[in-house]
């Protein structure tokens, strides 16, 4: 099985993959009058670690909520926990989690929410789109679909959005959650459903940040044929759906991958432990 493999790793290392594009407008934005960055998520969130660069060069303080942060990274700093702290974020654990209406940009404070899921992040998404149409237009490529996994379904929602018109479809499957989840990850940022992409349904209900022994061998399978890391959360959710959904590589498929290279260091380590005495091809 064939595919196009759209490498938005390569963007950057502190702003990879969908980040780069869901934060592109507030890196020359004017932020003069915002001291005070404000999210919330997983420990183990991409999203966290990017947002805490994006508040390090603008030079505001930089608040994360989250509802647990377990003994062991708590005492053993590591991954995209560790370099958020690096670059000083100020970590809230809390089971209650915080609302946007409560954070005015009038004081200060720029709130993002979970996963950088807002209506900003559709400028950086319409670049994304436009770059593909140049490329499909410049090999000439005839029924050309993309997909990419989600976790909130943001980069997924305004890459349709932006690419619909130009007969491109894009397919996604919700590495958080279901697809009802996803669906009203949806709903949160469009009302018109000829935005949304089309979800398809993973082999089974996938919990963030657990391991999955078919993940790692998929994850090892990829990186001896294509000499490429993926990510080790979404991507071998996204490859292990298109498995089941073969009829897409019939035409041309176009693969995002969109970066999140940093939380491997410790996701590699939770497999080595777990599974590498009986696995058969190691890193």
């Amino acid at each position: 099985m064939e595919f196009f493999l759209k490498r938005d790793d390569l963007i950057s290392l502190e702003f990879s993959g969908n980040k780069a594009r869901k934060l592109f407008s507030f890196f020359n934005s004017d932020m003069k009058n915002i001291h005070t960055l404000i999210s919330y998520g997983s420990t183990q969130s991409n999203a966290m670690y990017s947002l805490s660069v994006l508040a390090k060069i603008r030079g505001l303080r930089f608040f994360y909520y989250t509802t647990h942060l377990n003994a062991f990274l708590k005492n053993n700093p590591h991954g995209n926990y560790l370099e958020a702290l690096k670059n000083g974020m100020e970590l809230i654990v809390s089971e209650d989690k915080p609302l946007k209406s409560n954070f005015l940009e009038d004081d200060g404070i720029l709130f993002i929410e979970e996963g950088g899921r807002d209506s900003y992040a559709n400028n950086g998404l319409k670049i994304l789109a436009d770059e593909i149409v140049e490329w499909r237009d410049k090999n000439q490529l005839s029924n050309l679909s993309i997909f990419l996994p989600s976790g909130t379904g943001t980069t997924a929602l305004f890459l349709q959005k932006n690419i619909k018109q130009h007969d491109i479809k894009v397919y996604t499957t919700p590495c958080v959650g279901d697809e009802f989840y996803l669906l009203e990850q949806f709903g949160m940022l469009s009302s018109d459903k000829k935005d949304y992409p089309t979800i398809l349904k993973s082999p089974k209900k996938y919990h963030f940040g657990k391991l999955y022994r078919e993940s790692y061998e998929i994850w090892l399978k990829l990186h001896d044929e294509t000499h490429i890391e993926f990510d080790m959360v979404y991507d071998p959710i996204g490859f292990l759906t298109l498995m089941q959904h073969k009829e897409l590589f019939s035409e041309n498929l176009l693969y995002i991958h969109q970066g999140g290279l940093i939380g491997n260091v410790s996701m590699l380590e939770r497999y080595k432990r777990k599974f590498d005495e009986n696995i058969k091809h190691k890193r």
